[in-house]
């Protein structure tokens, strides 16, 4: 939800502060040459990448240095509120003015007159919005995190085609012609439709007749050429065709009913030329394994039993709108997950509409049109802008976690639903948090407080992030209420704006010391030499480098903790020789090349740290690089990126930090 659409006002330092959590702030001094007041230079990148994304706030007037505020006040208010007004209708600054009267505001905290500018987030129409008359060659910009980041040529270029097209999918393809597709899937398509509707004057069309009536075969008028429409090929084509158009199109689907580290998938469904490989035959084949255990009884309307719960009609919509919202240009794939708890949904392409306005089902956008067309003609799918809000229902129902619906812009964009079988409260978690501070105490504060408790205590840390994952509230109003939490002493916070992280009051965060102190003090299992009192501590078999005694895993040299689940290369000389080989195959390109690509190093790090933590020196050891170099240039970027994450995230830069890769859903 973006901020602009908040009435969280900003009347003390304080509320800026809260504000530093969100991604959709920005500070500038503009105090000018002279100290009068100017529109600064950088204000315009700004502009163009908070309205790109998610639109946000630029407080002009207060210095921002190392996530602390300072408030400087402008002398000449009206003089730099003219200078943005004339420069917004300036073709050749910005491409679009999106700001009404309204959207600059002059406000005055601790006796000190700002400038607040809302910047919304521009409509698909609107976007790209760019600089200097040109929206390539880098002039056009995007929010990531809080940096304005400089979009390259090819993301441009999809932005622009966004705009000009409603929809992506009816361009008809002249060369492919109904030998292109699956007619075993065209056959199942027709039978069902006529199931549905009996009597259905389709139901007597040739195949090409049928074809035309569905919108999967298109003649242009003016030149007179026809044959398949991009929906068409997708729908019913065989995956050769497809790839022909869209190289990088890829349908996974997987099971992975372990919570155990080392699991992989337990089932799958992917192009493996097994099948047709289209979006039909996907459907047909992946719906029936979402639902197959679903304990959820069926009910009763108007005294007959009915086939489908909500459930069932939100994991059926949840899947309908990965495929007709996915944007199969781009290079992520279609991927559908299945864990004992819950779902996800992943699609390439980032939402067209704001997530707030998907949320409540208005103005819908599809990307796809004839896809979603195709579906709903054989009961797939509902009408267009309420599909999300029957998921919320169907979930709330249940009185399960909300969903939790988002874009990731990097590496390559994409939209993720994550449907989770779980119930918001955990009982035992909320009777123990009601003994720890007493029921009156814990039962007096809000919902989002007490939502934030439970997560803290659960899951032992909380950030501004995870929070706004499972909560719908703004993002300011998210703040305050960690803010609060800390006043009250229920959380204690260590770091600031967005490197804060929230833990229960009294807790201690993990330390490197806790893990790499004495080795009998990091057993995997502290209680076992209490349990077997003829054992002595000092043993090799209570060593954390061996076997793991109760689960019969091999830690090959890995140093194994009580504070991690996974275990830490730490040393490179105790691991054992096939550890210590796999490793240094792994990292091969980067030791044996002086200069490597980006994409290469990335991938490089990915693997070597996949399924353990690795410390920074270890790492610079397999990939003969510096570890200051490396931590700058690879590891905080992949960490922000969400690829790695952080053994130790309190001390970012502790000599022992160490790494793993993030799992991937």
């Amino acid at each position: 939800m973006s901020i602009y659409s908040s009435s969280f006002e900003l009347n003390t330092l304080e509320d800026i502060e809260l504000l530093s959590e969100c991604e959709e702030l920005e500070c500038k001094l503009a105090g000018g040459r002279d100290g009068e007041g100017q529109l600064p230079e950088e204000f315009w990148p700004t502009y163009s990448a908070m309205a790109n994304t998610d639109g946000g706030i630029v407080l002009l007037g207060v210095r921002e240095k190392k996530g602390q505020f300072s408030l400087q006040g402008l002398k000449q208010p009206e003089r730099v509120h003219k200078q943005l007004v004339d420069l917004l209708q300036n073709p050749s600054k910005v491409s679009i003015n999106l700001l009404n009267p309204q959207s600059i505001e002059q406000i005055e905290i601790e006796g000190c007159v700002l400038l607040k500018v809302t910047v919304p987030r521009a409509s698909r129409v609107q976007r790209p919005v760019y600089l200097n008359g040109n929206p390539l060659k880098g002039n056009t910009y995007r929010r990531f995190h809080e940096a304005d980041q400089r979009l390259d040529d090819e993301a441009v270029k999809l932005m622009l085609s966004e705009q000009q097209l409603d929809t992506l999918d009816n361009q008809v393809q002249p060369h492919f012609g109904i030998e292109e597709i699956s007619g075993d899937t065209l056959q199942v398509y027709r039978q069902t439709h006529a199931t549905l509707n009996p009597g259905h004057l389709w139901t007597s069309l040739t195949d090409a007749q049928f074809l035309k009536s569905v919108g999967a075969w298109k003649r242009i008028r003016e030149t007179g050429e026809e044959g398949l429409t991009i929906a068409g090929l997708l729908m019913f084509g065989t995956f050769q065709a497809i790839q022909e158009i869209f190289p990088n199109y890829v349908l996974d689907y997987q099971e992975r009913m372990d919570d155990s580290e080392e699991s992989r998938w337990s089932d799958r469904i992917t192009l493996d030329g097994a099948w047709s490989g289209n979006l039909y035959d996907f459907y047909r084949k992946v719906y029936p394994k979402l639902i197959v255990d679903l304990k959820i009884p069926f009910e009763l309307k108007d005294g007959l039993r009915q086939s489908d719960s909500p459930v069932h009609v939100a994991l059926r919509e949840a899947l309908a709108n990965t495929l007709v919202h996915a944007d199969y240009r781009e290079r992520a794939r279609i991927f559908i997950l299945k864990k004992k708890d819950g779902f996800a949904f992943m699609n390439p392409g980032l939402m067209r509409v704001p997530l707030e306005i998907a949320l409540d089902g208005d103005e819908p956008d599809c990307r796809n049109r004839s896809l979603q067309a195709m579906f709903r003609f054989v009961n797939i799918g509902e009408q267009a802008g309420t599909g999300i809000p029957k998921i919320l229902s169907g979930w709330e129902g249940q009185h399960w976690r909300r969903p939790s619906l988002r874009e990731e812009r990097e590496p390559n964009g994409r939209t993720v639903l994550e449907l989770q079988m779980l119930g918001l409260f955990p009982p035992e978690d909320l009777e123990n948090l009601e003994m720890l501070w007493g029921g009156a105490e814990f039962d007096a504060l809000s919902n989002l407080e007490r939502l934030a408790v439970v997560i803290t205590f659960t899951e032992d840390r909380l950030t501004h992030a995870r929070l706004s994952e499972l909560s719908s509230e703004h993002p300011a109003d998210l703040s305050k209420a960690l803010h609060d939490l800390v006043k009250k002493e229920f959380l204690h916070l260590s770091g600031s704006g967005k490197g804060a992280v929230y833990r229960m009051a009294g807790s201690k965060a993990v330390a490197p010391e806790d893990v790499f102190s004495s080795p009998n003090l990091n057993l995997s299992f502290p209680n076992l030499a209490s349990s077997s009192p003829n054992l002595d501590p000092s043993s090799p078999d209570l060593d954390p480098r061996s076997p793991n005694l109760s689960s019969g895993r091999d830690n090959q040299g890995r140093l194994q903790s009580t504070h991690h689940a996974r275990p830490f290369i730490d040393d490179l000389n105790a691991l054992s020789p096939e550890m210590l080989a796999a490793m240094e195959a792994l990292a091969m390109e980067p030791r044996t090349k002086k200069k490597i690509s980006r994409e290469l190093m990335k991938a490089a790090i990915l693997q070597i740290c996949d399924g353990h933590y690795v410390t920074i020196a270890n790492l610079a050891k397999l990939l003969t690089r510096e570890p200051e170099t490396l931590r700058s240039g690879y590891l905080a970027p992949m960490c922000r990126e969400h690829e790695l994450e952080m053994a130790f995230p309190d001390t970012p830069t502790h000599l022992k930090q160490a790494y793993t890769k993030v799992i991937s859903i």
